[in-house]
C-alpha cells in the first residue's frame, strides 16, 4: 500500500465501513510481486467490497453494486453488469453518510 494521500483515503473509507457495520471482516487477498500487500477486501455474510489503489485514484468495488440503491449517486456513471464502483481521486469529497449507508445495503443484500 501506498504512504501518500491515497493511504490516507484508504484509512478513511476502511473507518466508513467498520463504523457503517462493525461485525465486517476485513482480509488481504490476491497477493502478487506487483503488489505484496495484496487487495483490502471487506465481508459480511458474503463479499461487500474490495478497495484497491492505482497511481492516480481508489478504487472502491462493490460486489453486488448493481442491486444496491444509490440515491446520492457515488457510483461510477459507466459501470455495467453486477459491480459498481466508486473512482476516488486526489482532493475528491466522499459523502460519509452515503457511503456508510451504500455498506449497510450490501451487507443487507448479503443476508438474503
Amino acid at each position: 500500500m501506498t504512504t501518500d494521500w491515497r493511504a490516507v483515503r484508504v484509512d478513511e473509507i476502511r473507518s466508513l465501513i467498520n463504523r457503517a457495520e462493525p461485525d465486517v471482516v476485513e482480509e488481504a487477498k490476491w497477493r502478487k510481486a506487483s503488489n505484496p500487500d495484496g487487495v483490502p477486501t471487506f465481508s459480511l455474510d458474503g463479499l461487500i467490497c474490495t478497495v484497491e489503489t492505482y497511481k492516480d485514484k481508489v478504487k472502491v468495488t462493490f460486489h453486488k453494486g448493481a442491486s444496491l440503491d444509490d440515491p446520492d449517486g457515488l457510483f461510477d456513471s459507466a459501470a455495467t453488469g453486477v459491480r459498481r464502483v466508486i473512482d476516488l481521486y486526489e482532493g475528491d469529497d466522499l459523502a460519509a453518510d452515503a457511503f456508510m449507508a451504500l455498506i449497510r445495503q450490501a451487507a443487507a443484500v448479503n443476508r438474503k
